[in-house]
């Protein structure tokens, strides 16, 4: 297996985990009609939290997507601003990530 079909393997798992994550999420956030006044509080501030979880999971989902297209154009493992190669340790560390060191700060 290629480094390029082992990089697409592991984004395609992640994006499995965060799309069955968001599911969950939007569950709970349904499930809550606490009549108690108390813990519809509680709910709430759980919500807020649940809701932040979802936006971070639908933009790491949106990267994840962008970076299956790379690969599947071939252009994978290039900086999307400056065309530079990525590092391998970059992509180690941020398998998704559309940038260089360089472009990314």
């Amino acid at each position: 297996m290629s480094e390029i079909d082992t990089r697409k393997a592991a984004l395609e798992t992640r994006l499995g985990e965060l799309s069955a994550r968001l599911h969950e999420i939007q569950g709970e956030l349904v499930s809550h009609n606490s009549a108690d006044w108390e813990e519809l509080a509680t709910e709430r501030e759980t919500d807020e939290v649940l809701e932040g979880r979802g936006v971070q999971g639908q933009a790491e989902i949106a990267a994840i997507r962008a970076a299956l297209a790379r690969i599947e154009a071939g252009d994978y493992g290039f900086c999307t601003q400056c065309g530079s190669e990525i590092s391998q340790q970059r992509l180690d560390l941020l398998p998704q990530t559309p940038f260089c060191k360089s472009c990314a700060t």
